[in-house]
């Protein structure tokens, strides 16, 4: 497989949050300490270098630095972070460089020291612009701290997104799309907007807040997509709504199926070798055992993606592009003959659930709103894939 056509990007892991929110099944910790970034940092840039020299050279994609809470790093620790990307791999002068960050005074107040360290797009963590909701979610910032926040962003950065949830514990549908509101008119291009769930080994599993009822759920989506429709931003992906050239670029190379390198605690990788091969990569969770690992030299634990399973994974990524991704793609990115998928394909589009459209690989309209169903259509397709 020419593996120069697959992007590579970079994943960054920095797992520490100045408190745990109860609904985060992230790999995330408490106790942050300021003297733990030098050390942490240099680890990061080992880690990089070790798994580097496991592969032929091939350039940056892009690189997304999230959490955890990164914005509790100094501006300083993140320039070492990416001036240490560039020596050892280089970073191109368009590439993306994301990081996440939290609205609170002391966050904020580094975002122009982290656009100077070479970050040009934001990502801040706002969910929800009201008070009573933010407690409910443990969140350590305020309202104002949300406003603040941005217009901070927006002196410091020219592409930066903005988070919100909906479907949260109590909500009414005119409290979501007020959130909603607020959120088109502060943004600067890019909005995630997704609802709440409740994942295993969260606080909200074990002690679960009382969540609106399915049927307001679907009126907040019905009406929050409508919104959307009349703001001048276009849903390109399931939870993701941006202007044109805003969309990121880096979460675009995780739904078609492109490569990436994770470092950092707990971060996940996808490489595609020469031989065809496709793994999947994962560092120690704990940041204790992953600066010893890498002090070290352990490689991060990888698990080769049978055969079998390649094409349910291709289209359970793919298939969150509201306007899919070519037919070639398939190929190029998986190493097999799109003739494999077809009988699902055209089940699907007799079904009104995918394009006809032979040159592209993705949904209607109604196939993306029952996405779920669409991807379990390819979840059987073993016979066809043993037959290679």
């Amino acid at each position: 497989m020419n593996t120069d056509q697959i992007p590579l990007a970079l994943y960054v892991h920095l797992p520490w949050c100045e408190r745990k929110c109860p609904y985060c099944d992230f790999n995330s910790h408490e106790q942050f300490d300021n003297s733990l970034e030098s050390g942490y940092i240099d680890a990061l840039l080992t880690d990089l270098e070790q798994q580097l020299a496991e592969m032929p050279p091939r350039p940056l994609f892009s690189i997304f630095i999230g959490g955890g809470t990164p914005s509790l790093f100094s501006g300083k620790s993140i320039g070492k972070l990416l001036q240490g990307i560039d020596q050892s791999w280089g970073i191109p002068t368009a590439t993306e460089v994301t990081m996440e960050a939290n609205p609170g005074s002391a966050e904020a107040a580094r975002f122009a020291d982290y656009r100077n360290a070479g970050v040009n797009r934001l990502s801040l963590g706002i969910q929800t612009f009201a008070d009573v909701q933010l407690t409910a979610l443990g969140r350590v910032h305020n309202s104002t701290q949300a406003v603040q926040a941005i217009h901070l962003a927006k002196n410091n950065f020219e592409r930066f997104n903005l988070d919100i949830m909906h479907g949260l514990p109590g909500q009414s549908v005119g409290a979501a799309l007020d959130d909603l509101e607020r959120a088109i008119d502060y943004a600067q291009g890019h909005v995630s907007w997704y609802q709440l769930t409740i994942e295993p080994n969260t606080t909200f599993w074990s002690r679960p807040p009382t969540l609106p009822n399915d049927d307001i759920l679907t009126d907040i989506q019905d009406a929050g997509e409508a919104r959307f429709n009349d703001s001048g931003l276009t849903q390109y992906e399931v939870s993701a709504w941006a202007a044109p050239q805003q969309a990121s670029k880096h979460n675009s190379n995780y739904w078609t199926f492109g490569d990436y390198i994770g470092i950092g605690a707990g971060a996940h990788g996808k490489i595609t070798r020469e031989n065809g091969t496709i793994t999947r990569t994962r560092r120690s969770r704990s940041p204790r055992d992953y600066l010893t690992g890498v002090s070290q030299s352990v490689k991060p634990q990888q698990h080769e993606i049978p055969k079998l399973e390649l094409p349910v994974e291709f289209m359970l990524n793919a298939l969150r592009l509201k306007s899919g991704v070519p037919a070639s793609l398939f190929k190029a990115h998986t190493g097999l003959e799109l003739a494999v998928v077809m009988p699902q394909i055209e089940q699907l589009v007799a079904q009104g659930l995918m394009s006809d459209n032979r040159e592209s690989i993705a949904t209607t309209d109604r196939g993306f709103r029952f996405l779920n169903d669409v991807v379990a259509s390819f979840m059987d397709n073993h016979e066809a894939v043993s037959s290679i």
